[in-house]
């Protein structure tokens, strides 16, 4: 019993074997079932995975030699890395817009520049020091060489492209600050308007830039200038600032600037133009330009040399327009030569000469050297202009002596012109500025100027209009229409030139010989002239009694044909000659009266009523005094009638255009 319990339970203990192996075989295959496709794609993936292992494919000794070398350049490559990592961190602030956080921004732009340092820095050691563990793996045959391959080109990209350490991060960002930079300058600048007087007015300026807009721009230039980009920004503010002193002059209608000397036929066709330019001038130079010296400094002095902010002003002067003022002064002076040429020379000098200091202040620096040159060869031409206009004058005076005088007697427009001029030109307006002119010029030349140079020019010109008007008077077939314009010209010399500076200068006995030679010459008019007709009036032989009453009559009737004969015949003569002055001829006009009509009133009271019955009457009594004093009032009344012209002629005999015709002169100097 014992014995077969026994072989029961081996019994039981063998099913239970055979049915655990048979459990364990259906879950092998069934595991085996699933292996199936994984060890087909391991059998696919081994001979990548051996072509992988293959670079290695060394004996032990040799790669734990190699261990060491590839340490030392994995250790600054990871350092790169890490690098790199942190400058991608930075592009999402660097590519926001600094106008929020400006500070913030060129803080972040600042870290973006050290990073980009140490890369440019570390990145060609660390591919270096990978180049020489290749270059080992090949020379000790540690790897395959497809693989050394693989490595080497990658290793040359990296050399070959330094510019991509950063990915464009730096060169985006700086466009966004130099954006920020043109937007901070374009919202501050405001054009400027010229006020309607700059004469007297207070010196103004173009708004300065705000303190903090200064330090922002400053901030930026900062890191524009560490990144080499100053021309880029330097070609923005020439173009913004230089944009707005153009804007302030657009409203002043500049387009004369552009005229040239063929558009026009005188200096007198842009008189006008010459006035306003140097009002412009003045504007720009003393409030556009002296404003943005100030702030092209305040913007670039601690960022820049000096010289740079200079060059930069003398840009944005440069295109705003102060080479077309000097161009327009330029043209002035090739205009025609005439006597308001040298006027408005003389301005053009004066208003150059009164910013003469704000000149060389601007414009001083070596940038600048075209404007300088512009400017000093503008000053020569002014100068060389006016004195060779003024010391022709005197000479072209002269040359008007062989031209005939006025037919009417009246005053030469030669001698109203010049005794005017000359006035103009020792007015206090001119006169400074003419002794300046002269004295430079001759400083020129090494001459030496004396104190009375321009006053004894003046006093030679005047002596010449006298002996021209002597000439003149010469030249008159009619002796009383001599005395009639010497009468003529000494008043005017005399009245006009009282109370001037050409009158103060001739002092007051010259003026009192002119008044005296007026009294002569219009005595012996009145003598040579009206004075003879009284005569003829004569009463002698007249006696009315009734047997010589016949006779009487017969003389009267002759007397008075002679009379109105000679009264006809001067009167018809000198009503188209003409008295100038209004206040002399009417003194004339009396004095004509006062000796005809009283004796012909007289006359023909007494004499009258013997000739008035006869059926001739209206032959003999032809004129009442009522009438002869309304033809004699009008007498002398000015006409318009020829005038003389001025024109320079050099001394060799030839024509020049320098002196335009004196009628018109004469009506524009006053």
């Amino acid at each position: 019993m014992e014995g077969g319990r026994q072989g029961l339970e081996s019994l039981v203990a063998a099913r239970r074997s055979l049915r655990a192996s048979l459990d364990k075989s259906r879950a092998l295959g069934v595991a085996l079932a699933r292996a199936g496709p994984r060890l087909e794609e391991i059998q696919q993936r081994l001979p990548s995975l051996e072509a992988a292992v293959r670079p290695i494919r060394a004996e032990r000794g040799a790669l734990v030699a190699v261990g060491g070398h590839i340490d030392r350049a994995v250790g600054p490559a990871a350092a790169v890395l890490k690098v790199f990592d942190a400058v991608h961190g930075l592009e999402r602030s660097l590519l926001a817009d600094p106008l929020t956080d400006l500070p913030s921004y060129l803080a972040v732009l600042k870290r973006l520049e050290e990073a980009l340092r140490f890369l440019s820095d570390n990145c060609g050691l660390a591919v270096q020091w990978l180049d020489d563990i290749v270059d080992y793996l090949e020379d000790n045959a540690l790897a395959d060489p497809r693989f050394i391959g693989i490595l080497k080109d990658s290793l040359a990209s990296l050399k070959s492209s330094p510019s991509l350490l950063d990915g464009g991060l730096l060169a985006a960002a700086l466009d966004k600050l130099e954006s920020e930079f043109r937007r901070l300058l374009a919202e501050n600048t405001t054009p400027l308007q010229m006020p309607p007087d700059t004469g007297d007015a207070p010196t103004i300026a173009a708004s300065p830039l705000p303190v903090p807009v200064i330090n922002k721009l400053r901030s930026i230039l900062e890191r524009i200038i560490a990144n080499n980009r100053l021309d880029r920004c330097i070609s923005i503010y020439v173009d913004v600032r230089g944009s707005n002193i153009r804007a302030s002059l657009r409203g002043l209608d500049l387009d004369y600037l552009e005229i040239r000397p063929a558009e026009f036929s005188d200096v007198q066709s842009i008189e006008e133009y010459i006035d306003k330019w140097s009002r412009h001038l003045e504007f720009a130079v003393k409030h556009l330009f002296e404003a943005e010296l100030k702030v092209c400094f305040d913007v670039f002095e601690r960022t820049v040399p000096r010289e740079m902010a200079e060059s930069c002003f003398a840009e944005i002067a440069a295109q705003a327009g102060i080479l077309a003022f000097l161009q327009f002064g330029k043209t002035v002076t090739e205009t025609r030569k005439d006597p308001i040429k040298l006027l408005k020379l003389l301005d053009l000098f004066a208003t150059l000469n009164k910013l003469r200091l704000d000149f060389n202040r601007l414009f001083g620096g070596k940038a600048c050297v075209e404007i300088q040159n512009q400017t000093r060869d503008l000053i020569k031409r002014v100068i060389d202009g006016a004195c060779e206009i003024f010391w022709e004058l005197l000479h072209q005076v002269e040359l008007q002596r062989n031209m005939p005088p006025p037919s009417e007697g009246s005053v030469p427009r030669l001698v109203s012109f010049v005794t005017d001029y000359c006035n103009k030109l020792l007015s206090e307006q001119y006169q400074p500025v003419l002794n300046q002119v002269l004295m430079i010029h001759k400083s020129w030349k090494q001459q030496k100027f004396q104190e009375k140079l321009l006053t004894e020019a003046i006093l030679d010109i005047f002596k010449a209009v006298e002996a021209n008007i002597d000439t003149w008077s010469k030249n008159y077939g009619d002796i009383t229409l001599s005395h009639l314009f010497s009468m003529n010209t000494h008043w005017h010399l005399y009245k006009n030139l009282k109370a001037t500076k050409l009158g103060e200068l001739l002092g007051e006995a010259k003026l009192k010989e002119h008044e005296q030679y007026k009294d002569y010459f219009s005595a012996h008019f009145l003598r040579e002239s009206w004075g003879k007709l009284p005569p003829l009036l004569s009463r002698e032989g007249l006696i009315l009694f009734s047997g010589g009453r016949a006779k009487a009559r017969d003389l009267v009737k002759q007397r008075l044909k002679a009379f109105n004969e000679a009264f006809d015949d001067m009167y018809q003569k000198q009503s188209n000659w003409v008295i100038s002055d209004k206040d002399l001829r009417e003194k004339i006009c009396q004095w004509v009266l006062h000796t005809i009509v009283p004796s012909y009133r007289s006359y023909m009271q007494n004499y009258g009523p013997l000739v008035e019955q006869d059926a001739s009457a209206s032959k003999y009594a032809k004129y009442t005094a009522q009438s002869l004093e309304s033809m004699l009032g009008s007498l002398f009344q000015h006409k318009t009638g020829r005038t003389m012209s001025l024109n320079i002629r050099h001394s060799n005999g030839k024509v020049s255009n320098a002196m335009t015709n004196l009628a018109r002169s004469a009506s524009t100097v006053s």
